[in-house]
């Protein structure tokens, strides 16, 4: 089936001249397309031949082998484009998914923490970065990931975003952060007071361990400042940190749940929804407003729990 493979990696070509720097993209979209083109193989279908039939037959398939409906659904996704890219380009004869039905996939709320449990996640952090008794080594880890948790909730940005930020990023004075999001496009978002503080905090503290060398990226290595921290570090520190804040749900809590506080907590406290957008960098609107099904929920569960006639159903059912 070498045709198959051919065809496909001219489809992943294409994509990725269009998604430009989205590297993580296309590797996912590889492994949905390597899984499809070996279902094909052990069949002995060239993409050419494929039915409608065949494709509920593989989508049945994944769904017998328990894969999450997210999955399955973006997988539908890689075969409808790379069919019509097929079509598009004269490569292929049909499109077998031309008469399928969309797969409409359940949007799962994020998981968000109050603004109470965000507080204590950024206190206990503070407090660590604090304590010179750990010695100048251990309080300038501290004192880095106080200023990233900081930064990601005065900013909403994502972590991979936090992470390239080169060392100049923030000078003395700054009150904005030009950020390179997805698709290599830049933004300006915002840092307060106590981020800008908890920053210069980091910088000193580096600067004193390693003897004021050089610095390439704004959150590095503090033994090596050409290094930038790594996305799974920033991962085990802030679960580190939620754990020593007493938090509920330690496991739920990543740096990216830092972005979602930030942007469910600015629209309940009323930013408007396209400014919101253009602050969080989504292409489109339709990404920024799952904060407001957050609100809705946190509605629900307020009303739940507070409502006096709640109160007396709860007092009944143990009376």
């Amino acid at each position: 089936m070498r045709t198959n493979h051919r065809l496909a990696q001219l489809w992943l070509d294409a994509l990725a001249t269009e998604l430009g720097s989205a590297a993580g993209t296309i590797d996912t979209y590889t492994d949905d397309l390597n899984c499809y083109l070996a279902w094909l193989g052990g069949r002995s279908l060239r993409l050419d031949d494929v039915s409608l039939e065949h494709v509920r037959d593989y989508i049945a398939g994944l769904d017998q082998r328990g894969y999450a409906g997210s999955t399955i659904a973006r997988r539908i996704t890689v075969i409808r484009n790379l069919h019509r890219f097929l079509i598009a380009e004269e490569l292929g004869s049909r499109d077998p998914t031309s008469t399928m039905p969309s797969m409409k996939r359940p949007r799962k709320l994020p998981f968000v923490l109050s603004i109470t449990e965000t507080e204590g996640l950024l206190e206990t952090a503070h407090r660590l970065a604090a304590d010179p008794s750990v010695g100048l080594y251990r309080q300038a880890g501290y004192a880095r990931r106080a200023a990233l948790f900081e930064t990601l909730y005065a900013s909403g940005m994502r972590i991979s975003e936090a992470l390239s930020l080169p060392s100049d990023a923030a000078r003395p004075g700054t009150r904005m952060l030009m950020v390179r999001g997805k698709g290599d496009k830049q933004r300006l978002v915002p840092l307060h007071e106590r981020a800008i503080e908890a920053i210069t905090h980091w910088q000193k503290l580096a600067a004193e361990y390693s003897g004021g060398r050089p610095t390439q990226w704004l959150f590095h290595s503090v033994r090596n400042g050409t290094k930038a921290l790594t996305r799974q570090a920033a991962l085990l520190e802030i679960k580190e940190a939620a754990v020593a804040a007493g938090l509920a749900s330690p496991d739920r809590v990543s740096p990216h749940v830092l972005r979602h506080a930030f942007a469910t907590h600015m629209h309940s406290g009323g930013t408007d929804l396209r400014v919101l957008q253009e602050l969080l960098g989504h292409a489109g609107i339709e990404t920024t407003q799952i904060y407001t099904h957050l609100d809705t929920s946190r509605l629900h569960q307020m009303v739940g729990d507070l409502h006096p006639l709640n109160e007396e159903e709860r007092t009944d059912q143990w009376s």
